[in-house]
């Protein structure tokens, strides 16, 4: 892993409806990850964080995307952002701001890659399009929109698509899909491990399958960890939140893993609302997960 972090805020709270997921940024950084991740012998350059434009008053029923604007001009400046890091070899440790980022943070990444990897760390699949979606909010459509499926204007951020490959995917603590979602993952053949799959196997084993299946096929891994992929009651921080989800001590063994594997080669953390969180709890869950993705050990 790059000894040099590049952090880069995304305050984006338009993929959704729920306000508050905007001040996540600045919560991790409150919860002291630049302090954390220096004692781990890393260096860290903290570029603050993505102009966000306002929010579209008048929804377009034509789209089924809510402020689809605004989020298509805050995915092509944190694409840009992400490339000018990736040109200076540094690691980009995205914070979120809701999972809308990801279109920009995986548009932004996949130029560097032939064949970039992603683990989807999260309750909910994220393939939605207009079409599909029940709400039309954004943040359900980042990874559709990075296969290339939905509308031109986010699907062609950064100037290409598609950014990445379906079998180049592990979808990781599902247990929230809607119909159209479930469609797509059969359609497409992409590898999920729902909440069965953990309590069955255990994460351990879910996690050497998931590291075994993308260590042979790709050159580069990116790691998108929604916080609702937890249970609520470690995270309860979050605009979507699902019981019956992925435990702390289970999401520190995930992170600890992918750090001995050594295949991240960028992060996102997403979807912490401090208005909805208890003492910052969640933005400290966060930052803790950080602390073993970046090889924090307990002895």
């Amino acid at each position: 892993m790059r000894k040099d972090i590049s952090i880069i805020g995304v305050p984006m709270d338009l993929g959704q409806m729920r306000r508050g997921v905007d001040m996540g940024p600045s919560a991790i950084r409150y919860a002291g990850v630049v302090e954390r991740l220096e004692n781990l012998g890393f260096t860290i350059e903290d570029l603050g964080d993505i102009e966000i434009s306002p929010a579209e008053r008048v929804h377009n029923p034509d789209t089924n995307l809510r402020n689809l604007k605004a989020v298509a001009d805050g995915s092509e400046r944190l694409a840009n952002k992400i490339q000018e890091v990736l040109s200076k070899d540094h690691f980009p440790l995205i914070f979120g701001g809701d999972h809308s980022i990801a279109i920009g943070t995986l548009a932004g990444v996949a130029k560097s890659y032939k064949e970039l990897g992603v683990i989807w760390y999260d309750a909910h699949g994220d393939l939605n399009t207009g079409e599909t979606s029940p709400s039309g909010n954004i943040h359900g459509m980042p990874l559709a929109v990075s296969l290339g499926i939905g509308h031109e204007t986010l699907t062609n951020i950064g100037g290409y698509n598609p950014k990445i490959k379906p079998e180049n995917i592990v979808i990781i603590g599902a247990r929230s899909l809607d119909e159209g979602e479930k469609v797509l993952i059969k359609e497409k053949g992409i590898k999920v491990y729902t909440m069965h799959e953990i309590d069955r196997l255990g994460m351990a084993q879910v996690m050497e399958e998931a590291i075994s299946y993308l260590k042979e096929k790709t050159d580069g891994v990116h790691l998108s960890l929604d916080l609702d992929g937890l249970d609520p009651s470690d995270a309860p921080g979050v605009g979507t939140p699902v019981i019956g989800g992925i435990s702390y001590r289970e999401s520190h063994l995930a992170m600890e893993m992918l750090a001995e594997a050594g295949i991240v080669t960028s992060a996102e953390f997403v979807e912490v609302n401090p208005i909805l969180d208890e003492k910052n709890k969640t933005a400290s869950v966060a930052v803790a997960l950080m602390g073993s993705l970046f090889g924090e050990k307990l002895l």
